[in-house]
């Protein structure tokens, strides 16, 4: 083998492993990861059949891909105005196309696969995926911002439920707990970027309420998804339960107040993601009762 042809051939795996790590990295790696493992979960939770679950896991992670990879894309220009050095495409790691072909993809097999689980687990799952991309398509600069939050995490535990054999159907209060977990996050999600979103346009209802309001808001939309995870059921809770709904009560009056009174401090957003991850735990604690 020539010089020459190592040579190429270091370059094209350098460049390979850059537009990989571009990759992972505008997925949104995080949220990614946790909506993907709190599906499995929940499907764990319910007593869904294994292969029921891989096939919820891999839809679920096909969707949320093609969100965030959406996302990055539609973004691209408003992160390259303020030189965002957080996204991969200001650092040069992906291009626009690449992300736009990838969340493509990644979106048809995400609303195909579910479909495998039946028709109402598929149409649920494209609420999910449809939801995330409308966000992303022009509703995170309106004041209507939170509302696919609240469609796709209210339909995410309801999929999860519709996946499973026979007919099933998710109750009311886990599509409750689901959508306020998604607008409570989505709120606290934005206030770390209120002042770039602003310089660049976006205009949804954490701008609009303010950053005060917003980081009182999220930890209490937050901590009443924890508390109907407790109380919702039918039967006494569990002293777990019980537990993990009074500790994220009690984060989310500290987070609110923090808000309140300091709305410039990073300490609501970070109390806000401490009560999402409560929430969390108290649903899936709670879940075995999620069909009926």
């Amino acid at each position: 083998m020539s010089t020459s042809t190592r040579r190429d051939g270091r370059r094209t795996g350098r460049r390979v492993r850059r537009v990989a790590l571009g990759l992972a990295l505008a997925c949104h790696t995080g949220p990614t990861v946790v909506v993907t493992a709190l599906s499995g979960a929940v499907a764990i939770a319910v007593g869904a059949p294994a292969v029921t679950v891989v096939l919820v896991v891999l839809s679920v992670l096909l969707g949320q891909l093609s969100i965030g990879w959406s996302n990055d894309w539609i973004d691209a220009p408003r992160d390259l105005a303020v030189a965002r050095p957080d996204k991969p495409v200001v650092r040069g790691l992906v291009g626009v196309g690449t992300l736009r072909m990838s969340a493509v993809v990644a979106g048809l097999a995400g609303t195909a696969l579910p479909f495998a689980l039946g028709p109402a687990a598929g149409m649920a799952h494209l609420v999910v995926v449809a939801s995330g991309w409308a966000y992303n398509a022009g509703l995170k600069s309106t004041v209507w911002s939170w509302l696919p939050y609240a469609a796709a995490f209210g339909a995410l535990p309801a999929f999860v439920v519709l996946a499973l054999p026979g007919d099933g159907r998710p109750a009311a209060w886990v599509v409750g707990v689901g959508a306020l977990l998604g607008v409570g996050a989505h709120l606290a999600n934005v206030l770390p970027d209120l002042d770039d979103d602003a310089a660049t346009g976006v205009r949804g209802l954490p701008h609009v309420l303010g950053r005060r309001p917003t980081g009182v808001l999220a930890p209490v939309l937050l901590a009443t998804g924890a508390a109907t995870s407790v109380l919702a059921p039918a039967g006494a809770p569990g002293a777990g339960v019980v537990v993990v709904g009074a500790l994220a009560a009690v984060v989310g009056a500290v987070a609110g107040t923090v808000g309140l009174v300091r709305p410039t401090s990073r300490l609501p957003f970070t109390l806000a993601m401490v009560v999402a991850g409560l929430c969390v735990v108290a649903l899936v604690a709670s879940v075995d009762a999620a069909v009926v």
